[in-house]
């Protein structure tokens, strides 16, 4: 084992995400096998001291059999269905492998409206920071039976980084049914399998545009955006065939591991960075592009240049550059109709000419978090 995969074997907290292709057989069946596996990989890991979050697909595919529909319903209200009479049977298997190694496990179904509302982030954590106080496996799901498509997660990769964020965890092990980050298609010619990844460059070029299996939703763009939501929460992050879960957990040399490239923030900052809904834009000249970039500072009227769309104080917001690219989020100080009168305008300037409540940061360097370098 290497150093770098210590990373992943010493981390306390830890949450293992698995997908729709390696969970169900071809004829759309849930494979028990694959469910049985996993039940003993935790337990393995639960052995080793650590906790751990399973974040699952295969609502809908295993719902399919049970319904004797032979292919992914197409219409919402179908797909929504089968979640329904799918994800009963797969929370009873989970429970029965469970089970086998004393282990108790609670059903935790969340939408995307969960996580992106600040209030529900937080008792989603609250729920979520107790199972495990508790001993309990959480099983972690999103909950197809009454997302839609305007407010849904769209794959459990990107829902699995953000269950990470929210629980604080060390380590994520994304199981797929490859095994690992290719160059480009792995049956493609000269296609070679990168075993870590440090940084975004080391994945820059690389053709990743194929989808995987039909039962699936995501694919490897969806599993690259949950690594770079991960790593820059501090997490370390192995992407591996399911058939390698158990290596991959114990850290040995399988699939593709990716280093942490931020540190973890406070909780309130992990939602505004990766789940929050923002309300609106402040466009920043190059100067204060720098300064929040480089400086670590708070952004001033004298370096936003135009705001756009309606927001309160308090409301989440991007702070955008000349180029067009989000350089942060940040959380609002005025609301967006009091800053046009206030943009040029220097802190001694607002305090003179609209009063001692002007005289101070649009958005502070303590509620902004940077998104972009």
């Amino acid at each position: 084992m290497s150093n770098a995969r210590a990373g992943v074997v010493d981390a306390h907290r830890v949450v293992v995400k698995v997908g729709s292709s390696s969970l169900t057989r071809e004829d759309g069946t849930l494979a028990t096998s694959v469910v049985s596996m996993l039940a003993s990989v935790v337990a393995q890991m639960r052995s080793r001291g650590q906790e751990v979050v399973l974040v699952t697909s295969g609502a809908i595919a295993a719902g399919l059999h049970p319904l004797g529909l032979d292919a992914r319903p197409q219409d919402l209200a179908s797909a929504q269905a089968t979640a329904s009479v799918g994800q009963g049977a797969l929370v009873a298997s989970y429970s029965r492998a469970f089970e086998e190694h004393s282990l108790v496990v609670g059903q935790v179904l969340l939408s995307a409206d969960d996580l992106v509302r600040r209030t529900h982030y937080g008792n989603a954590r609250r729920a979520l920071e107790k199972l495990l106080e508790l001993g309990v496996v959480p099983i972690v799901n999103e909950n197809d039976t009454v997302a839609t498509d305007e407010i849904r997660f769209g794959d459990n990769d990107r829902l699995a980084a953000l269950v990470a964020t929210v629980v604080g965890a060390d380590a994520l092990i994304l199981l797929t049914d490859v095994d690992g980050l290719y160059t480009s298609a792995p049956d493609s010619p000269g296609a070679r399998k990168i075993t870590e990844v440090t940084s975004e460059d080391d994945v820059a070029g690389i053709d990743i545009s194929r989808r995987g299996h039909d039962l699936g939703t995501g694919g490897m763009v969806t599993k690259l955006e949950a690594a770079s939501i991960a790593t820059q929460s501090g997490c370390w992050v192995v992407l591996a065939s399911a058939d390698d879960a158990a290596d991959a957990a114990a850290g040995d040399e399988v699939g593709t591991l990716f280093h942490p490239t931020g540190k973890r923030a406070a909780s309130r900052l992990q939602w505004l960075a990766h789940a929050a809904k923002v309300h609106g834009q402040l466009m920043l000249d190059d100067g204060a592009v720098r300064a929040v970039r480089h400086g670590k500072a708070s952004v001033l009227a004298a370096g936003v240049t135009a705001v756009r769309g309606e927001f309160d104080a308090g409301n989440p917001i991007e702070l955008i550059g000349p180029d067009g690219a989000t350089v942060a989020r940040g959380f609002a100080k005025f609301a967006s109709h009091e800053i046009p009168a206030m943009l040029g305008m220097s802190t001694a300037q607002l305090g003179t000419e609209l009063g001692e409540r002007y005289a101070r940061e649009l958005v502070h360097v303590d509620d902004l978090v940077v998104v972009s370098a």
